[in-house]
């Protein structure tokens, strides 16, 4: 069956979906790299900040 007049789903991102993300970036980077150094105190705080905070927010708002 055919559904006409239905659209596809599409997300609509906002500069504070991509500000949100790049902030995730950012702390992902530097949570490796400061694990790649031996940091055990600020680097899983970065990691669990981008993974578990800054990214699905950026990804949810």
């Amino acid at each position: 069956m055919s559904q006409q007049g239905a659209s596809p789903a599409r997300l609509r991102f906002r500069s504070i979906n991509g500000i949100l993300i790049a902030g995730a970036l950012a702390s992902l980077s530097l949570g490796y790299w400061l694990l790649a150094g031996g940091s055990t105190r600020v680097a899983p705080v970065l990691l669990v900040l981008g993974y578990c905070v800054l990214f699905p927010l950026g990804l949810g708002l």
